[in-house]
């Protein structure tokens, strides 16, 4: 499957099954409790992750959360 992800193409195998979110989230590397997911322009909640499947040419803004403090 072909998704834009933070303005790249990337290539994820998704075989016959339809990925989630989720599942693209983890195949892609990032770690799910540390990133703000934004699809074809819309923030979507965490807890949506499992029930949205993801299409072909879909674009994808993933910003990694880093803590930190003065």
């Amino acid at each position: 499957m072909k998704l834009n992800v933070n303005g790249e193409i990337k290539l994820v195998e998704s075989g016959e099954n339809k990925l989630s979110l989720s599942n693209i989230i983890t195949k892609l590397g990032f770690n799910p409790k540390a990133v703000v997911v934004e699809l074809n322009g819309t923030i979507v909640p965490q807890k949506q992750w499992n029930n949205l499947l993801i299409k072909e040419n879909d674009n994808l803004e993933i910003v990694t959360i880093v803590g930190g403090g003065s």
